[in-house]
């Protein structure tokens, strides 16, 4: 299966989106297509051997769309996406300019008759049926023109949109006009006044066109975070090819260039430093404000900034594959996506135009059945069907999304769909991993003792024992053992490790070469419940490695031939934000849990430090899963925050899994929400975004339905026979055509969220 996107034209509402959606459904090889009509994106899975975009596209022409490929996420493309907004803006805007000049003046003329006063300065001529048909053709075939058509392709394939009411509506005021204007007898031997609604008609047309221009300038609006993001790409690059410096254009930028980066430049691409040095300001990927060292074989990242040196880095990623292309990306395909909440809306949107016209045909039936008066029946049905407006249901949920997962990537929290961004307000459970994720992911060895206590050729060839061993491990832990006997003095080459093993969770063994005896050893090195199960005697240390755990140290003992020789006291610095986080979260009311491999008393003093009460000690990789499980099982709903290739089981299993940005790929992948910058506070942001967006979605639903539900009563007439008021259809078009502006312009309130 491969996935697509697709950028869609034509549509008019909700009820379009739907239709495409199930169009595209229907081909042989589509696995799944999700419509966006705030974005106006399809998102397609498919089978390439089954189906081709060729195919697809035709499909969604043959529906009376039109579909083309998303530019790829490049410099310059979101460039053209907006050049393209702009242009169809435009168009809008001059047929809003027209109609509304038109509309002036039929309204204008109409005032002595909607009035009954004799106006002198207005000439007699303006409300002659004739002169107002002249006026009012124009803007029904030029400015309605979208909606005619799209009525009618609507027609070809036997169902409805909003088209179709605007179109019915508008048609049937400017029908029964020209009735009237040709045909005046019919009404008066009916004992009926002869009246015409050609200003109506116009003015409903224009205002409604309006509407959509001022919604499509809105949800512009919506997608402001992935304009700030691509504005942050540099333009140009400085290469360095054949000896000559080059100034190049971002996107002619090749793996393996040469760059050259001076002061107060920004880093073109990703790659790695190959000469120079410099500080770096990574606020943007990362959050953090403190500008970060780089030197010969560190990274750099695309669209960071150089600050004090000049350096030169060989490009490792270009174009689409850089950090900044990928953050985009998943900025997008978030925004693309499609929340459970907004299925309710989608179910009621397919119904909604062919229920509203049913609605309007029963208007017309009961007043024309009860009074006989065709014009009272004919302007209540038009109201009707113009007041109705599937836009704001179908703009509720999407546009809400967008502005949200926009703030969330402005915050360094990158969410990968609208169900994860939706699921997160009803978190209870906050599961934490230690190493990484609480502390700092960096431990250090801090303490070292031999069975004999003292400093001699046996405790550095003990250690250089070690350093050999966990040389051949890619724990984190191992790493600080291996760095600490360097600082030793043990520069020289280790020795020779045979039949080395990983056991998980416990730690690591193999056969080394002991130098001054010149014999193999078996050294196994790990935690004490291993060397418990191994049935080696920890006696000769046992009081010293309780003293480091009190103090949240990890011990990792030395066992050579079955015997223990030594005990390495390793400790991992807490994240300085990581108390302030875990408040943070137990003030929102949520269960903040601690779940790491590490040995009892090392986690319960940790998790003292950063105020967690509960905590899961010694749990083995494969056994996060499971206690992720048990949480669920208590019918809590569960986020797993953690970075390490461990932890990636786990982070799917949760409702919601958080991966810390700075962790491994594996972890990212199997997350629903990462973390740039590493900062626990993220969890935070996160959650209070999901709160905000929600807040937002359900006020938006609220609008959309209760305005439907007030507004086709009132326009029914349903009023009338108490009160004697009828909706005027110029007012019911006004109504609906800012019906959906205002739930777009309440979705951009959440770009003032704050976390």
């Amino acid at each position: 299966m491969e996935t697509i996107n697709l950028r869609l034209k034509g549509m008019g509402c909700a009820a379009c989106a739907n239709k495409i959606e199930n169009v595209i459904q229907e081909l042989s090889g589509v696995g799944d297509c999700s419509v966006n009509f705030a974005l106006e994106i399809a998102k397609v899975d498919y089978n390439p051997q089954q189906a081709s975009l060729k195919t697809i596209q035709e499909a969604v022409a043959d529906a009376g769309y039109g579909a083309e490929p998303l530019q790829e996420i490049a410099a310059g493309g979101e460039d053209r996406e907006k050049a393209a907004r702009e242009a169809e803006q435009k168009e809008l805007k001059s047929k809003v300019v027209f109609g509304s000049i038109i509309s002036l003046v039929l309204v204008i003329g109409s005032l002595p008759a909607m009035t009954g006063l004799h106006i002198p300065f207005l000439p007699v001529w303006l409300h002659n049926p004739i002169v107002q048909l002249v006026l009012s053709t124009p803007v029904m075939v030029w400015c309605g023109q979208s909606f005619f058509v799209g009525a009618w392709k609507s027609l070809q394939r036997q169902t409805a949109d909003m088209n179709s009411l605007v179109a019915l509506g508008t048609g049937a005021a400017y029908s029964y006009s020209l009735v009237a204007t040709f045909f005046p007898i019919f009404f008066l031997d009916r004992g009926l006044e002869v009246q015409v609604y050609y200003e109506p008609a116009a003015v409903i047309i224009t205002l409604i066109l309006l509407g959509r221009f001022l919604e499509s300038r809105a949800r512009g609006q919506t997608s402001e975070a992935i304009r700030k993001l691509m504005g942050l790409q540099a333009k140009t690059a400085r290469a360095i090819r054949n000896g000559r410096e080059i100034d190049l254009p971002i996107e002619e930028v090749q793996l393996g260039d040469i760059i050259l980066v001076r002061p107060g430049e920004k880093i073109p691409t990703d790659g790695e430093v190959v000469e120079g040095s410099s500080t770096v300001d990574e606020a943007m990927v990362t959050g953090e404000p403190v500008p970060v060292q780089k030197q010969a074989g560190d990274e750099v990242i695309g669209a960071t900034l150089n600050k004090t040196g000049s350096f030169k880095f060989r490009a490792s990623r270009v174009g689409k594959d850089t950090v900044l292309a990928q953050i985009v990306k998943l900025v997008q395909d978030a925004q693309g996506s499609k929340a459970p909440i907004q299925k309710l809306a989608d179910r009621i949107t397919a119904w909604f135009v062919p229920g509203v016209i049913a609605i309007a045909i029963a208007t017309f039936i009961i007043w024309f059945n009860f009074t006989g008066n065709i014009t009272l029946a004919t302007i209540t049905s038009v109201g009707v069907l113009i007041i109705a407006c599937p836009c704001a249901l179908g703009l509720a949920t999407p546009t809400s999304i967008m502005v949200g997962t926009g703030k969330g990537a402005e915050n360094g929290v990158l969410i990968k769909g609208a169900d994860s961004l939706e699921l997160a307000h009803k978190l209870q459970t906050i599961v934490l991993d230690k190493t990484g994720t609480i502390t700092q992911g960096k431990p250090s060895v801090t303490n070292y003792a031999t069975v004999r206590g003292t400093a001699d050729n046996n405790e550095l060839e003990l250690l250089r024992l070690a350093a050999a061993l966990e040389g051949k491990s890619e724990h984190p832990l191992a790493e600080a053992i291996v760095q600490y006997a360097r600082s030793q003095g043990l520069e020289e080459s280790l020795p020779e490790v045979e039949n080395f093993e990983a056991v998980p969770g416990m730690g690591v063994r193999g056969i080394v070469c002991d130098r001054l005896t010149s014999c193999d050893r078996l050294v196994q090195i790990g935690t004490k419940r291993w060397m418990d199960e191994l049935g080696i005697d920890t006696e000769a240390l046992e009081s010293q490695g309780q003293a480091w755990q009190a103090e949240a140290k990890t011990t990792a003992w030395i066992a050579v031939d079955g015997k223990i020789e030594g005990l390495l006291a390793i400790a991992d610095a807490i994240k300085e934000r990581s108390p302030e986080a875990v408040r943070q979260l137990q003030k929102m009311g949520l269960e903040v849990v601690m779940l790491t491999g590490d040995n009892r008393q090392t986690a319960e003093a940790i998790a003292r430090e950063v105020g967690i009460e509960r905590v899961f000690a010694e749990v083995h990789p494969d056994q996060k899963v499971e206690r992720v499980k048990a949480l669920q099982s208590e019918n809590k709903i569960v986020a797993m925050v953690g970075d390490g290739i461990n932890d990636a089981p786990a982070l799917a299993q949760a409702d919601v899994g958080m991966a810390i940005g700075t962790g491994t790929d594996v972890a990212i992948a199997a997350s629903d929400i990462t973390l740039i910058s590493g900062d626990l506070r993220g969890i935070v942001t996160a959650i209070q975004l999901s709160r905000a967006t929600m807040k937002n979605i359900r006020q938006n639903l609220f609008f959309a339905y209760i305005y439907n539900v007030l507004a086709i009563p009132i326009a029914a007439g349903i009023l009338y026979p108490i009160f004697g008021w009828l909706l005027n259809p110029i007012i019911a078009g006004a109504a609906m055509a800012f019906s959906s502006v205002s739930v777009v312009t309440n979705a951009l309130r959440l770009r003032n969220f704050q976390p």
